[in-house]
């Protein structure tokens, strides 16, 4: 046992310098990603936003979206579950437990 943990101790500086060579450039691209998409809409983005609903009513009243293909629609409906996802995610968050609310 003392010996399993002398060759653990050991082993340990070579193993925390494999850990972060290999997880930097992972981070680094996680980081960058995550500064541009995780970041809240700002003043500039009202107005695409604004452009973007206008033009989803405009789609619904014309019926353009029956002519979506296949791998729109299976595209629009992942992103509509992850924004579910994340709301229940903060919900969760917000309530701090799981189930239900202090009341």
């Amino acid at each position: 046992m003392a010996k399993a943990i002398t060759g653990l101790i050991a082993k340990a500086p070579g193993l925390i310098k494999s850990v972060t060579e290999y997880s930097t450039p992972r981070l680094n691209t996680f980081w960058h990603y995550a500064k541009v998409e995780l970041t809240p809409p700002g003043p500039g983005d009202i107005p695409k936003i604004t452009q973007g609903m206008s033009n989803l009513v405009a789609s619904a009243k014309s019926g353009a979206w029956k002519n979506v293909s296949v791998k729109e629609a299976w595209l629009n409906t992942l992103i509509t579950a992850e924004i579910a996802f994340w709301f229940f995610v903060g919900e969760c968050i917000g309530k701090g437990s799981i189930v239900g609310y202090k009341v």
